[in-house]
Protein backbone atom coordinates (compact mmCIF):
# COMPACT_ATOMS: atom_id res chain seq x y z
CA UNK A 1 0.00 0.00 0.00
CA UNK A 2 1.64 3.22 -1.20
CA UNK A 3 1.17 6.73 0.14
CA UNK A 4 2.42 9.55 -2.06
CA UNK A 5 3.39 12.90 -0.54
CA UNK A 6 3.51 15.59 -3.20
CA UNK A 7 4.44 19.13 -2.25
CA UNK A 8 5.88 22.49 -3.16
CA UNK A 9 8.26 24.27 -0.82
CA UNK A 10 9.97 27.59 -1.50
CA UNK A 11 11.94 28.11 1.70
CA UNK A 12 11.82 24.69 3.37
CA UNK A 13 8.88 24.97 5.76
CA UNK A 14 6.55 22.71 3.78
CA UNK A 15 9.48 20.38 3.09
CA UNK A 16 10.02 19.93 6.84
CA UNK A 17 6.32 19.31 7.46
CA UNK A 18 6.28 16.82 4.57
CA UNK A 19 9.09 14.89 6.22
CA UNK A 20 7.05 14.70 9.43
CA UNK A 21 4.01 13.49 7.47
CA UNK A 22 6.23 10.76 5.99
CA UNK A 23 7.35 9.77 9.49
CA UNK A 24 3.71 9.27 10.40
CA UNK A 25 3.01 7.17 7.32
CA UNK A 26 5.93 4.89 8.18
CA UNK A 27 4.33 4.08 11.52
CA UNK A 28 1.81 1.94 9.61
CA UNK A 29 3.49 -1.38 8.84
CA UNK A 30 1.72 -2.03 5.55
CA UNK A 31 2.53 1.44 4.16
CA UNK A 32 5.38 2.60 2.01
CA UNK A 33 5.84 6.29 1.33
CA UNK A 34 7.19 8.23 -1.64
CA UNK A 35 7.92 11.96 -1.67
CA UNK A 36 7.65 13.99 -4.87
CA UNK A 37 7.68 17.69 -5.72
CA UNK A 38 5.77 19.64 -8.32
CA UNK A 39 7.76 21.48 -11.01
CA UNK A 40 9.02 24.99 -10.28
CA UNK A 41 7.43 27.71 -12.40
CA UNK A 42 9.39 30.72 -11.13
CA UNK A 43 12.53 31.87 -12.90
CA UNK A 44 15.94 31.80 -11.25
CA UNK A 45 15.91 35.59 -11.16
CA UNK A 46 12.69 35.65 -9.13
CA UNK A 47 13.88 32.88 -6.80
CA UNK A 48 17.10 34.82 -6.19
CA UNK A 49 15.21 38.04 -5.56
CA UNK A 50 12.97 36.25 -3.04
CA UNK A 51 15.95 34.70 -1.27
CA UNK A 52 14.90 31.15 -2.11
CA UNK A 53 17.90 29.86 -4.04
CA UNK A 54 19.67 28.32 -1.05
CA UNK A 55 16.82 25.98 -0.18
CA UNK A 56 16.19 25.17 -3.83
CA UNK A 57 19.48 23.23 -3.83
CA UNK A 58 17.89 20.82 -1.35
CA UNK A 59 14.44 20.92 -2.90
CA UNK A 60 15.74 20.05 -6.37
CA UNK A 61 17.00 16.68 -5.10
CA UNK A 62 13.42 15.44 -4.72
CA UNK A 63 12.03 13.76 -7.83
CA UNK A 64 9.38 15.64 -9.81
CA UNK A 65 5.95 14.04 -9.61
CA UNK A 66 4.45 12.41 -12.70
CA UNK A 67 0.88 11.43 -13.49
CA UNK A 68 1.97 7.82 -13.18
CA UNK A 69 3.03 8.49 -9.58
CA UNK A 70 -0.47 9.74 -8.80
CA UNK A 71 -2.17 6.83 -10.55
CA UNK A 72 -0.13 4.18 -8.73
CA UNK A 73 -0.65 5.58 -5.23
CA UNK A 74 -3.33 4.35 -2.82
CA UNK A 75 -3.39 7.69 -0.98
CA UNK A 76 -2.03 11.12 -1.81
CA UNK A 77 -1.12 13.82 0.71
CA UNK A 78 -0.57 17.26 -0.79
CA UNK A 79 1.52 20.03 0.75
CA UNK A 80 1.34 23.64 -0.38
CA UNK A 81 2.13 27.02 1.14
CA UNK A 82 -0.78 29.44 1.32
CA UNK A 83 -0.83 32.10 -1.39
CA UNK A 84 -3.47 34.71 -0.57
CA UNK A 85 -5.70 32.06 0.99
CA UNK A 86 -5.26 29.51 -1.78
CA UNK A 87 -2.76 26.93 -3.00
CA UNK A 88 0.45 28.12 -4.65
CA UNK A 89 0.59 28.54 -8.43
CA UNK A 90 3.08 25.70 -8.85
CA UNK A 91 0.64 23.22 -7.30
CA UNK A 92 -2.31 24.65 -9.24
CA UNK A 93 -0.48 24.28 -12.54
CA UNK A 94 0.42 20.68 -11.77
CA UNK A 95 -3.14 19.79 -10.80
CA UNK A 96 -4.40 21.39 -14.00
CA UNK A 97 -2.36 18.78 -15.88
CA UNK A 98 -4.30 15.84 -14.41
CA UNK A 99 -7.18 15.84 -16.93
CA UNK A 100 -6.16 12.40 -18.20
CA UNK A 101 -6.48 10.94 -14.70
CA UNK A 102 -9.86 12.64 -14.26
CA UNK A 103 -11.15 11.20 -17.55
CA UNK A 104 -10.00 7.72 -16.59
CA UNK A 105 -11.33 7.89 -12.99
CA UNK A 106 -7.81 7.01 -11.88
CA UNK A 107 -8.04 8.74 -8.50
CA UNK A 108 -11.63 7.84 -7.62
CA UNK A 109 -11.86 6.23 -4.19
CA UNK A 110 -8.30 7.11 -3.16
CA UNK A 111 -7.66 8.97 0.06
CA UNK A 112 -6.61 12.61 -0.38
CA UNK A 113 -5.34 14.96 2.30
CA UNK A 114 -3.70 18.41 2.49
CA UNK A 115 -1.26 20.29 4.74
CA UNK A 116 -0.11 23.88 4.42
CA UNK A 117 1.77 26.88 5.82
CA UNK A 118 1.20 30.60 6.04
CA UNK A 119 3.23 33.60 7.13
CA UNK A 120 0.82 34.66 9.88
CA UNK A 121 -1.54 32.99 12.31
CA UNK A 122 -4.59 34.05 10.30
CA UNK A 123 -2.91 34.01 6.90
CA UNK A 124 -5.26 31.66 5.07
CA UNK A 125 -4.33 28.21 6.35
CA UNK A 126 -7.90 26.95 6.60
CA UNK A 127 -9.10 28.50 3.32
CA UNK A 128 -6.09 27.09 1.48
CA UNK A 129 -6.90 23.54 2.57
CA UNK A 130 -10.65 23.88 2.09
CA UNK A 131 -10.30 25.32 -1.43
CA UNK A 132 -7.82 22.53 -2.23
CA UNK A 133 -10.47 20.00 -1.25
CA UNK A 134 -12.64 21.16 -4.15
CA UNK A 135 -10.10 19.81 -6.63
CA UNK A 136 -9.82 16.52 -4.76
CA UNK A 137 -13.59 16.08 -4.85
CA UNK A 138 -13.63 16.68 -8.61
CA UNK A 139 -11.04 13.91 -8.91
CA UNK A 140 -13.27 11.59 -6.87
CA UNK A 141 -10.98 11.32 -3.86
CA UNK A 142 -12.03 10.56 -0.28
CA UNK A 143 -10.92 13.47 1.91
CA UNK A 144 -9.15 12.95 5.22
CA UNK A 145 -8.24 15.82 7.50
CA UNK A 146 -6.70 16.07 10.96
CA UNK A 147 -9.37 15.00 13.46
CA UNK A 148 -9.61 16.42 16.95
CA UNK A 149 -8.19 13.11 18.13
CA UNK A 150 -4.97 15.06 17.70
CA UNK A 151 -5.38 17.19 20.81
CA UNK A 152 -2.43 19.41 19.96
CA UNK A 153 -4.63 21.59 17.78
CA UNK A 154 -6.57 22.63 20.89
CA UNK A 155 -3.54 24.06 22.68
CA UNK A 156 -3.70 27.62 23.95
CA UNK A 157 -0.27 27.88 25.55
CA UNK A 158 1.55 28.72 22.31
CA UNK A 159 0.98 30.02 18.83
CA UNK A 160 0.62 26.97 16.60
CA UNK A 161 -0.80 25.83 13.30
CA UNK A 162 -3.03 22.77 12.66
CA UNK A 163 -6.80 22.59 12.29
CA UNK A 164 -9.35 19.83 11.69
CA UNK A 165 -8.75 20.37 7.96
CA UNK A 166 -5.08 19.45 8.09
CA UNK A 167 -1.67 20.06 9.60
CA UNK A 168 -0.10 23.46 9.12
CA UNK A 169 2.73 25.67 10.28
CA UNK A 170 3.25 29.41 10.74
CA UNK A 171 6.42 30.66 9.06
CA UNK A 172 6.62 34.32 10.06
CA UNK A 173 6.53 37.26 7.68
CA UNK A 174 10.12 36.69 6.58
CA UNK A 175 10.14 32.93 6.92
CA UNK A 176 12.08 33.18 10.16
CA UNK A 177 9.99 30.69 12.14
CA UNK A 178 10.69 26.98 11.71
CA UNK A 179 7.88 24.44 12.24
CA UNK A 180 7.24 23.85 15.93
CA UNK A 181 7.18 20.41 17.52
CA UNK A 182 3.42 20.54 18.06
CA UNK A 183 2.90 21.31 14.36
CA UNK A 184 5.20 18.45 13.38
CA UNK A 185 3.31 16.13 15.73
CA UNK A 186 0.12 17.12 13.89
CA UNK A 187 1.78 16.29 10.59
CA UNK A 188 2.89 12.89 11.89
CA UNK A 189 -0.62 12.20 13.14
CA UNK A 190 -2.10 13.13 9.77
CA UNK A 191 0.34 10.90 7.90
CA UNK A 192 -0.46 7.92 10.11
CA UNK A 193 -4.20 8.64 9.96
CA UNK A 194 -4.23 8.74 6.16
CA UNK A 195 -2.13 5.58 5.90
CA UNK A 196 -4.42 3.66 8.26
CA UNK A 197 -7.52 4.65 6.29
CA UNK A 198 -5.85 3.86 2.97
CA UNK A 199 -4.74 0.45 4.24
CA UNK A 200 -8.36 -0.44 4.95
CA UNK A 201 -9.61 0.82 1.59
CA UNK A 202 -6.81 -0.32 -0.71
CA UNK A 203 -8.01 -3.87 -1.17
CA UNK A 204 -11.63 -3.02 -1.85
CA UNK A 205 -11.37 0.21 -3.88
CA UNK A 206 -11.43 -1.47 -7.29
CA UNK A 207 -14.38 -3.66 -6.29
CA UNK A 208 -16.36 -0.63 -5.17
CA UNK A 209 -15.67 1.24 -8.42
CA UNK A 210 -16.63 -1.83 -10.43
CA UNK A 211 -19.96 -2.09 -8.61
CA UNK A 212 -20.64 1.61 -9.18
CA UNK A 213 -20.00 1.23 -12.91
CA UNK A 214 -22.29 -1.79 -13.10
CA UNK A 215 -25.24 0.01 -11.52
Amino acid sequence: MKVLIIYYSMYGHIYRVAEAVAEGVRQVKSAEVEMRRVPETLTQDILEREGALEFQKTYSRTLICTLEDLASADAIIFGTPARYGNMCGQMRQFLDSTTKLWLEDSLVGKVGSVFTSSATQHGGQESTILSFHTTLLHLGMIIAGLPYTFKGQMRLDEITGCSPYGASTITGGRGERIPGENELDGARFQGKYVALIASKLAGSRKDVIKKLLEE
